[in-house]
């Protein structure tokens, strides 16, 4: 025969209470607020579905279009595009991080995947879409609240019928140290 367990009840402890200053329970003074906008995503219309993946970016870039809303969630942007080739640059904050206080790994993640896959769409034609099915990611430096602007540069290495890969670099935007790199495999989804 077996004999319950019982465990003593969890108080609850407040939030703030291991950045509270003198008393307990009081909300540190570093406490704050971030709020984002975003323009939702527009229908497609015969004009957006006859642009190509090059197009819709660069319309993304003109204002034409709005950006992905997942940018102004984490706080990066796309700079360039050319065919085959992006560039994003991304901005850390104490907003990102992790428990152990650096920038959460899934902002890099986040950061390569949409260079990666904005490469691939810079070479696919009017109508053809893309998903990620693969993503390989290399941390090479941990990134800190207060690192300066991170650039990420993607580039497709092939596109075909049905499979796209590609390759991205996320270095220091002012002293080029790498912080990360990745690659991914796409698979193209044509009408």
């Amino acid at each position: 025969m077996t004999t319950p367990r019982t465990t003593a009840p969890r108080t609850a402890t407040p939030r703030t209470a291991p950045y509270a200053a003198a008393g307990a329970g009081t909300a540190a003074p570093a406490d704050r607020s971030r709020t984002h906008t975003w323009h939702s995503r527009p229908e497609p219309t015969p004009e957006i579905l006859g642009m190509s993946g090059l197009e819709i970016l660069r319309a993304c870039l003109a204002g034409e279009l709005p950006e992905a809303s997942i940018m102004s969630t984490l706080g990066f942007r796309l700079t360039a595009a050319e065919e085959g080739s992006v560039v994003f640059e991304g901005d850390p904050g104490d907003h990102l991080l992790n428990p152990m206080g650096t920038v959460h790994g899934g902002f890099l993640a986040t950061l390569l995947d949409s260079a990666l896959g904005s490469a691939v769409m810079t070479r696919l034609p009017a109508g053809t879409a893309y998903t990620t099915v693969q993503l390989g990611v290399h941390m090479i430096r941990p990134v800190l609240a207060g690192t300066p602007t991170l650039r990420c540069e993607g580039t497709a290495l092939h596109v075909g019928r049905t499979t796209a890969t590609a390759e991205a670099r996320v270095v220091g935007a002012e002293d080029g140290k790498l912080y990360a790199h990745g690659t991914t495999t796409c698979v193209v989804l044509r009408p």
